[in-house]
């Protein structure tokens, strides 16, 4: 499967597609899975709370995060897939993680609901046909097709763990 055309998804979803240079979309999202639970999996509990300025989450908010973002993105799939065209709202990402209660909440259960979802997610977009891929629908006032759904769940992901990479490694 190609990657999706600019034409797939709104702007400010290309900078997500664009860390996504494979072609088979499923062995990438299957392949973050692990890198995610590995990487995630050894950052210590007392460093999981902690909010490296100029960045206002924690650890423990981003993987909460990335859980509602799979939920949404995945819930948005799961819809134009199935070829609903209900317009659907935008979510406040900075509203959910507020009242999320991630930080109450142990890094390795965060990480194992984040794990949960994703693989549901795989087996969902495996089965799906080459019609479904292309349907599209409206999300947040934005045309977006299933396939860039699914690239936007792997860059989404990528975009954060790149940045906690950066800011568990400390200035240099």
């Amino acid at each position: 499967m190609a990657k999706p055309e600019p034409s797939e998804y709104a702007e400010y979803y290309g900078k997500y597609v664009a860390l996504v240079p494979e072609d088979d979309i499923l062995s990438a999202m299957k392949s973050d899975l692990a890198d995610a639970v590995s990487f995630l999996g050894a950052v210590p509990e007392r460093e999981a709370c902690v909010r490296h300025p100029p960045y206002t989450w924690s650890v423990k908010e981003v993987v909460g995060h990335l859980t509602d973002a799979e939920r949404v993105f995945g819930y948005r799939a799961l819809r134009f897939a199935r070829a609903d065209a209900t317009p659907l709202p935008g979510f406040e990402e900075n509203d959910y993680v507020r009242t999320g209660g991630f930080d109450a909440t142990p890094l390795g259960d965060l990480l194992a609901e984040w794990e949960a979802v994703r693989h549901a997610h795989l087996p969902f977009f495996r089965r799906l046909d080459a019609a479904a891929w292309e349907r599209r629908g409206v999300a947040s006032e934005n045309a977006v097709s299933v396939r860039a759904l699914a690239y936007i769940l792997a860059g989404h992901t990528r975009h954060h763990l790149a940045i906690l990479r950066k800011r568990l490694a400390g200035p240099n």
